[in-house]
């Protein structure tokens, strides 16, 4: 379990990004996390790998304070970050080399990953293009079996049909004992793998819900006619017309529109916390 409590985070002084932030994440849950450009997506990664201190309050991480990088939690935690780094090794000698500092690495399932992405077992990582470097590494975090894995835009520099490998990848390496976070600004691509939703914005965690809850409560829609006009909370153009987002009166479950769901949260941050806000 993850604990974020009362945390203070700042890259300069008097001009926190996070203030008092607290959060909880719990085990068997995939998580997205969204927020606009700025908004401390990779820096909250960061704080809860280590790679970053919090200037006040605290960060509980199945016991261990991540700040100090203690062998046994940094053997079970892994961060992709966005810009990766890329050593001047092959995926064989990544295997040979790096994966025993995780002592959970998968290395049937590593190859298999890597043949699932085509990506050559002893090519030089440092000759492939951005999107084959990016699939090696996704390769590679996902074999090390860590309890706690952060992906940061998974999926930029991917084609279409590698993203359709990594929806499928992530979803059939889920575990009930598991804690997966990814960062992303391309909803559309992950959508169908969130189960939970958290929304950054003005410091603070102002959103943090299971799709679940969030489709008992607010009907998704798109089309150039809304049904219930006078009850659309909230609606932006698109190339279906219109996308909206009305009160679910019913409570029947439907789809979740992220993307909407994220635009209209920014837009009147307000009116969807008093709509969502509960820790269900």
């Amino acid at each position: 379990m993850i604990t974020v409590n009362n945390m203070t985070f700042s890259y300069r002084r008097g001009e926190d990004l996070f203030r008092n932030m607290s959060l909880s994440l719990v085990p068997g849950r995939i998580y997205g996390l969204l927020g606009k450009n700025g908004a401390g997506k990779t820096t909250l990664l960061k704080l809860i790998s280590g790679l970053s201190t919090p200037l006040s309050g605290s960060i509980d991480v199945n016991g261990y304070k991540p700040s100090k990088r203690e062998v046994a939690f940094l053997a079970d935690i892994f961060f992709l970050s966005e810009e990766i780094y890329i050593p001047q090794r092959t995926p064989k000698e990544m295997e040979d080399y790096i994966a025993p500092f995780y002592p959970s690495f998968d290395i049937v399932l590593y190859r298999q990953l890597l043949d699932k992405l085509e990506v050559k077992y002893t090519g030089k990582l440092k000759q492939l293009s951005f999107g084959q470097k990016k699939k090696a590494m996704i390769a590679f975090a996902i074999a090390c079996n860590t309890k706690y894995l952060f992906l940061d835009e998974p999926t930029n520099g991917l084609d279409i049909p590698s993203k359709a490998l990594f929806r499928s990848i992530i979803a059939s390496t889920y575990d009930e004992n598991r804690v997966i976070i990814i960062s992303t600004h391309q909803v559309r691509d992950l959508q169908s793998l969130i189960d939970r939703v958290i929304i950054l914005n003005d410091q603070q965690i102002q959103l943090d819900a299971s799709l679940d809850m969030v489709s008992e409560r607010l009907t998704f829609g798109h089309g150039a006619i809304i049904p219930n006009e006078n009850e659309i909370i909230y609606s932006e153009g698109s190339e279906l017309g219109k996308s909206y987002i009305i009160k679910n009166n019913s409570h029947a479950q439907g789809l979740v529109d992220l993307e909407t769901l994220f635009n209209g949260f920014v837009f009147d941050p307000k009116t969807f916390n008093q709509l969502l806000n509960t820790k269900n």
